[in-house]
């Protein structure tokens, strides 16, 4: 069925994505914990986001967000950023030293669309891209329609 296959993919990337979390986490001065580790790993799927826009994204409180973002540039990991036009905001993006701490390579998808591409016509490589594009979007919907929520559905701290 079409929403278990997709659902075994999800769950292989988060997999994925937890092994090398975890095996990053280290015990010692500057290094992240693991709810630090996922908010920088928000941060930077979001792109520069607002103080504001984080703890929505979250569905924390602001001054929880804030407290977050504090620990992470103190430790190197986020840098804040005022543009000029408006010096009451405040943007945010990771670090050098995130990138360096995560990999933020994707050198696993581009293998795995060369093993689709040995396997499957052109024609029928588009046709799963226009797909993929459409779940893309419908994930996004709904993504816009949940945010400041979190999964329960009520504000929840991280």
């Amino acid at each position: 069925m079409l929403s278990e296959e997709i659902r075994r993919l999800y769950q292989h990337f988060r997999l994925r994505n937890y092994r090398a979390l975890f095996g990053r986490i280290r015990e010692k001065d500057g290094s992240l914990s693991a709810t630090e580790a996922f908010a920088a790993d928000v941060i930077f799927l979001l792109g520069s986001p607002t103080i504001t826009q984080l703890a929505e994204t979250l569905g924390i409180s602001q001054p929880n967000a804030t407290y977050k973002v504090n620990n992470l540039a103190a430790k190197g990991y986020v840098n804040r950023h005022t543009p000029e036009d408006d010096r009451r905001e405040c943007r945010l993006s990771v670090a050098e030293r995130f990138h360096t701490y995560y990999d933020t390579s994707d050198s696993f998808i581009q293998t795995a669309v060369e093993q689709l591409g040995e396997r499957y016509s052109g024609e029928e490589l588009e046709k799963f891209e226009e797909m993929l594009r459409a779940l893309n979007e419908a994930v996004e919907s709904q993504d816009i329609k949940g945010r400041g929520q979190g999964m329960t559905g009520k504000e929840e701290e991280l």
